[in-house]
């Protein structure tokens, strides 16, 4: 008899489940709105993992009781003190097979390490970084809170960054930077003068999305680009190491995976931030995520039953890489 597995993927503005066997074939895939619940409250993480659920399970055409592990990596359960609330909603589902409830970013190490440990950083809109050791004893962290706790630098602290130098240069404070008549057009803004004065009045805006023109003005050459970038890099390097720390992982060889669209950017973030973490910890491998988180969530669900192989996390890997969907 086949034994199936389902990951759920709960995420601030979508969720994603997938069901499995336990060879890595996909059987099913299903899809509801934000469960954060520092979004929509526990009702509606309740809300989005009962549809998700439901979608998945109609699609491989099983029965819930017919799901042998369930992993679920959830946005929002960042601290211990938010474990009861987020497994009583998971609970609603009435699984009578195994469960286990992880941090969204957990996600991204658990798909990207082949040995399932290691360390996970984020840098896409905002920045992440948390890990744990070979047994999953021993886990670190960082708050995620972005600036506000000192942490960087996803797509919103580069901007924020860029946004400071524009008035760094208008003040005379700073050098000039072509990131500004980049802006300047990115909003529309008559000058540099308007855009400044429209952002204070939020007349204008500057999104998460600008981030990838900073890296195009960083590519033509502008030393103020490129110092941002490298910046972004090195914090990001920050966070890992102090999860390193944390775990005590100086000396060993581990997985650094890589997570979120800022990594896009290549060796000009990458770089900075590999030699920053070698700095502390010179074994450490470093991995692009290449696969949809949800895929971590089906490899939890196995790893709780003791179901999960070398060959069975490949072959889900390359199911999904082959896979045409909004995954």
């Amino acid at each position: 008899m086949s034994a199936y597995f389902m990951g759920v993927d709960v995420g601030s503005t979508k969720t994603h489940a997938l069901i499995a066997d336990e060879t890595g074939r996909l059987m099913g895939f299903g899809a509801s709105g934000p469960g954060n619940h520092e979004v929509v409250g526990y009702e509606g993480l309740q809300q989005a993992i009962q549809l998700a659920a439901a979608e998945a399970l109609t699609a491989a055409a099983l029965h819930k009781d017919q799901i042998s592990g369930a992993g679920f990596g959830v946005a929002g359960f960042d601290w211990p003190s938010e474990k009861a609330n987020t497994i009583q909603a998971i609970d609603t589902l009435g699984f009578s097979g195994a469960v286990e409830a992880v941090n969204d970013t957990d996600l991204g190490l658990l798909a990207g390490s082949e040995e399932g440990w290691g360390i996970a950083v984020v840098s896409g809109t905002g920045t992440n970084c948390r890990g744990w050791d070979r047994t999953r004893q021993r886990r670190g962290m960082v708050t995620g809170a972005g600036l506000y706790m000192g942490e960087a630098a996803g797509a919103s602290e580069l901007v924020y960054m860029s946004v400071r130098a524009l008035s760094h240069e208008w003040s005379r404070r700073g050098p000039a930077t072509a990131l500004a008549p980049a802006l300047v057009k990115l909003t529309g803004a008559k000058n540099l003068d308007d855009l400044l004065e429209g952002l204070i009045n939020n007349r204008y805006q500057l999104s998460p999305s600008a981030a990838p023109l900073i890296f195009e003005i960083a590519a033509q050459g502008d030393r103020i680009a490129q110092e941002l970038i490298h910046w972004a890099g090195f914090e990001l390097g920050e966070q890992v190491k102090a999860v390193a720390r944390q775990l005590s992982f100086e000396n060993l060889a581990f997985d650094v995976v890589m997570i979120g669209s800022m990594f896009n950017g290549g060796p000009m973030l990458i770089e900075p931030m590999q030699d920053n973490v070698r700095s502390l910890a010179p074994q450490a491998r470093f991995v692009r995520l290449a696969s949809p988180p949800v895929a971590g969530a089906v490899l939890l669900g196995m790893d709780i039953c003791g179901m999960r192989t070398l060959e069975a996390r490949q072959n889900l890997l390359d199911h999904l890489t082959k896979l045409k969907s909004p995954l």
